[in-house]
């Protein structure tokens, strides 16, 4: 979720021996909403059991902080402040339905119970390294009785906040289809009446894909937003990290756990030299590997040791830490290792085979054995129907062109790929490159 519209006001709070405006005060309102309405809703979720009226009453605490705290000043504790405030909402609201009254009765009991237990030391319940609500928001939201796409689709709205077309964007799917998604899981485990609780044993193994794939998708909408006018979304990237830290601490047997985790720090390690100085993108040929942040590439070679050491062949997640791995540890572009690359695709591509692993496949190959051998696998996805709106298959295509000289062809498909994204950033690069086509230069 999103604050959008604070309200404006002329009002002044002095706190203490500072002064805040209301603009101050509303920018500390948006950084408690981004830090806590995840943790928030997962609290909220524990007790009413029904991750939609969790939200809703999230949603009525932020607004009844909106209207007070420009003139109270933000609390100490602002988190156990919309707590407290959604949990009485929760109370007024179920008195005021007639047709809740049992459950209301119901409520009343347990609220009590656990009002006691969470108020009394509300921030080490939530911050409780094995009960941390957000884990168990979203294990509820990966339950099995909830369809694949359902369960990230909720997970990637309630603890990752993206909108219902960034969700769409990501799947390669309608909008439509994923607000449908959303709306019949919330049914569908309020129905349920899904324990909101972390799986044990056998269980904890077979729900942990689906949250991993959650996890990654967060992660990967923070760093190549799918619209908008920000080349990335360093919030999104910080999220996904920190929730698979977490979980990596409360699965540290789980291999693909570590090689999530080490995926994800080698690649925020590049998020500085990522953009230039006006935020357009910079392609990882053309990055200042200096800008490279050396703590996440230890962090990520670290964890994906990790996972090497528990043994087994390695997972989706950890062949593709070892991808970026290769990228890590090569002081320059012309250093990277493409054939182990290559290598470590055709693996990928054994064990979870997609177009878009086809696509990123078909890049290495012609990285280590020419453009001509990376054309014919990428024309071989050109009829693939799930890659018809994705616009890196006509970048990729035009790269692999431009390189064999054939321009024309080349810049047709970059405008074509600047037709498809929603990146405003994207777009303007992929246009440079069309218009380098036009001009007789290869494109960088």
């Amino acid at each position: 979720m999103r604050v959008v519209g604070l309200p404006a006001g002329d009002s002044r709070r002095a706190r203490g021996s500072a002064a805040l405006t209301d603009s101050d005060t509303h920018r500390a309102i948006d950084a408690v909403w981004r830090i806590e309405s995840a943790r928030l809703i997962a609290g909220l979720t524990r007790i009413v059991r029904d991750v939609g009226l969790a939200e809703e009453l999230a949603q009525d605490a932020l607004v009844a902080a909106l209207e007070r705290w420009p003139e109270t000043g933000i609390p100490d504790k602002p988190g156990a402040w919309l707590m407290a405030t959604a949990k009485h909402r929760a109370i007024d609201l179920l008195r005021r339905s007639k047709r809740l009254e049992r459950k209301h009765e119901q409520l009343g009991r347990e609220l009590e119970t656990q009002q006691e237990i969470a108020m009394s030391d509300l921030d080490g319940a939530l911050d409780d390294d094995i009960g941390d609500d957000l884990l168990r928001l979203m294990f509820i939201a990966c339950h099995p009785v909830l369809s694949t796409e359902a369960r990230v689709a909720l997970t990637l709205r309630l603890l990752g906040g993206l909108t219902t077309d960034e969700i769409a964007r990501a799947f390669l799917v309608g909008e439509a289809t994923v607000a449908q998604r959303i709306v019949r899981a919330k049914r569908t485990l309020s129905e349920a009446r899904v324990p909101f609780e972390v799986p044990r044993g056998d269980e904890l193994a077979a729900r942990l894909s689906s949250v991993l794939e959650v996890i990654y998708l967060i992660f990967n909408e923070g760093y190549a937003a799918t619209a908008g006018d920000d080349w990335m979304r360093p919030a999104l990237c910080e999220d996904a990290l920190r929730l698979g830290r977490i979980l990596a601490e409360l699965a540290p047997q789980e291999p693909e756990v570590h090689g999530l985790v080490a995926l994800m720090e080698i690649q925020a390690s590049r998020s500085g030299a990522r953009t230039g100085p006006a935020g357009e993108p910079v392609l990882l040929f053309d990055q200042d590997r200096a800008r490279w942040d050396r703590i996440l590439i230890r962090r990520g070679l670290a964890a994906l040791g990790r996972a090497e050491q528990l043994g087994g062949a390695l997972g989706p997640y950890a062949l593709q830490a070892a991808i970026a791995a290769c990228h890590a540890r090569a002081r320059t572009p012309d250093e990277t290792d493409w054939a182990r690359i290559a290598a470590l695709y055709d693996a990928l591509a054994q064990i979870a085979p997609s177009p878009v692993v086809g696509l990123n496949r078909a890049v290495a190959v012609s990285m280590a054995f020419g453009p001509a051998a990376g054309l014919e696998l990428v024309d071989a996805l050109t009829s693939e129907p799930s890659l018809r709106a994705y616009h890196l298959l006509p970048t990729v295509r035009g790269d692999l062109l431009a390189k064999l000289g054939r321009l024309g062809e080349a810049r047709a498909e970059f405008e074509r790929a600047a037709s498809l994204t929603r990146n405003a950033r994207e777009r303007e690069l992929l246009l440079e490159r069309a218009a380098a086509c036009v001009r007789g230069a290869v494109p960088d």
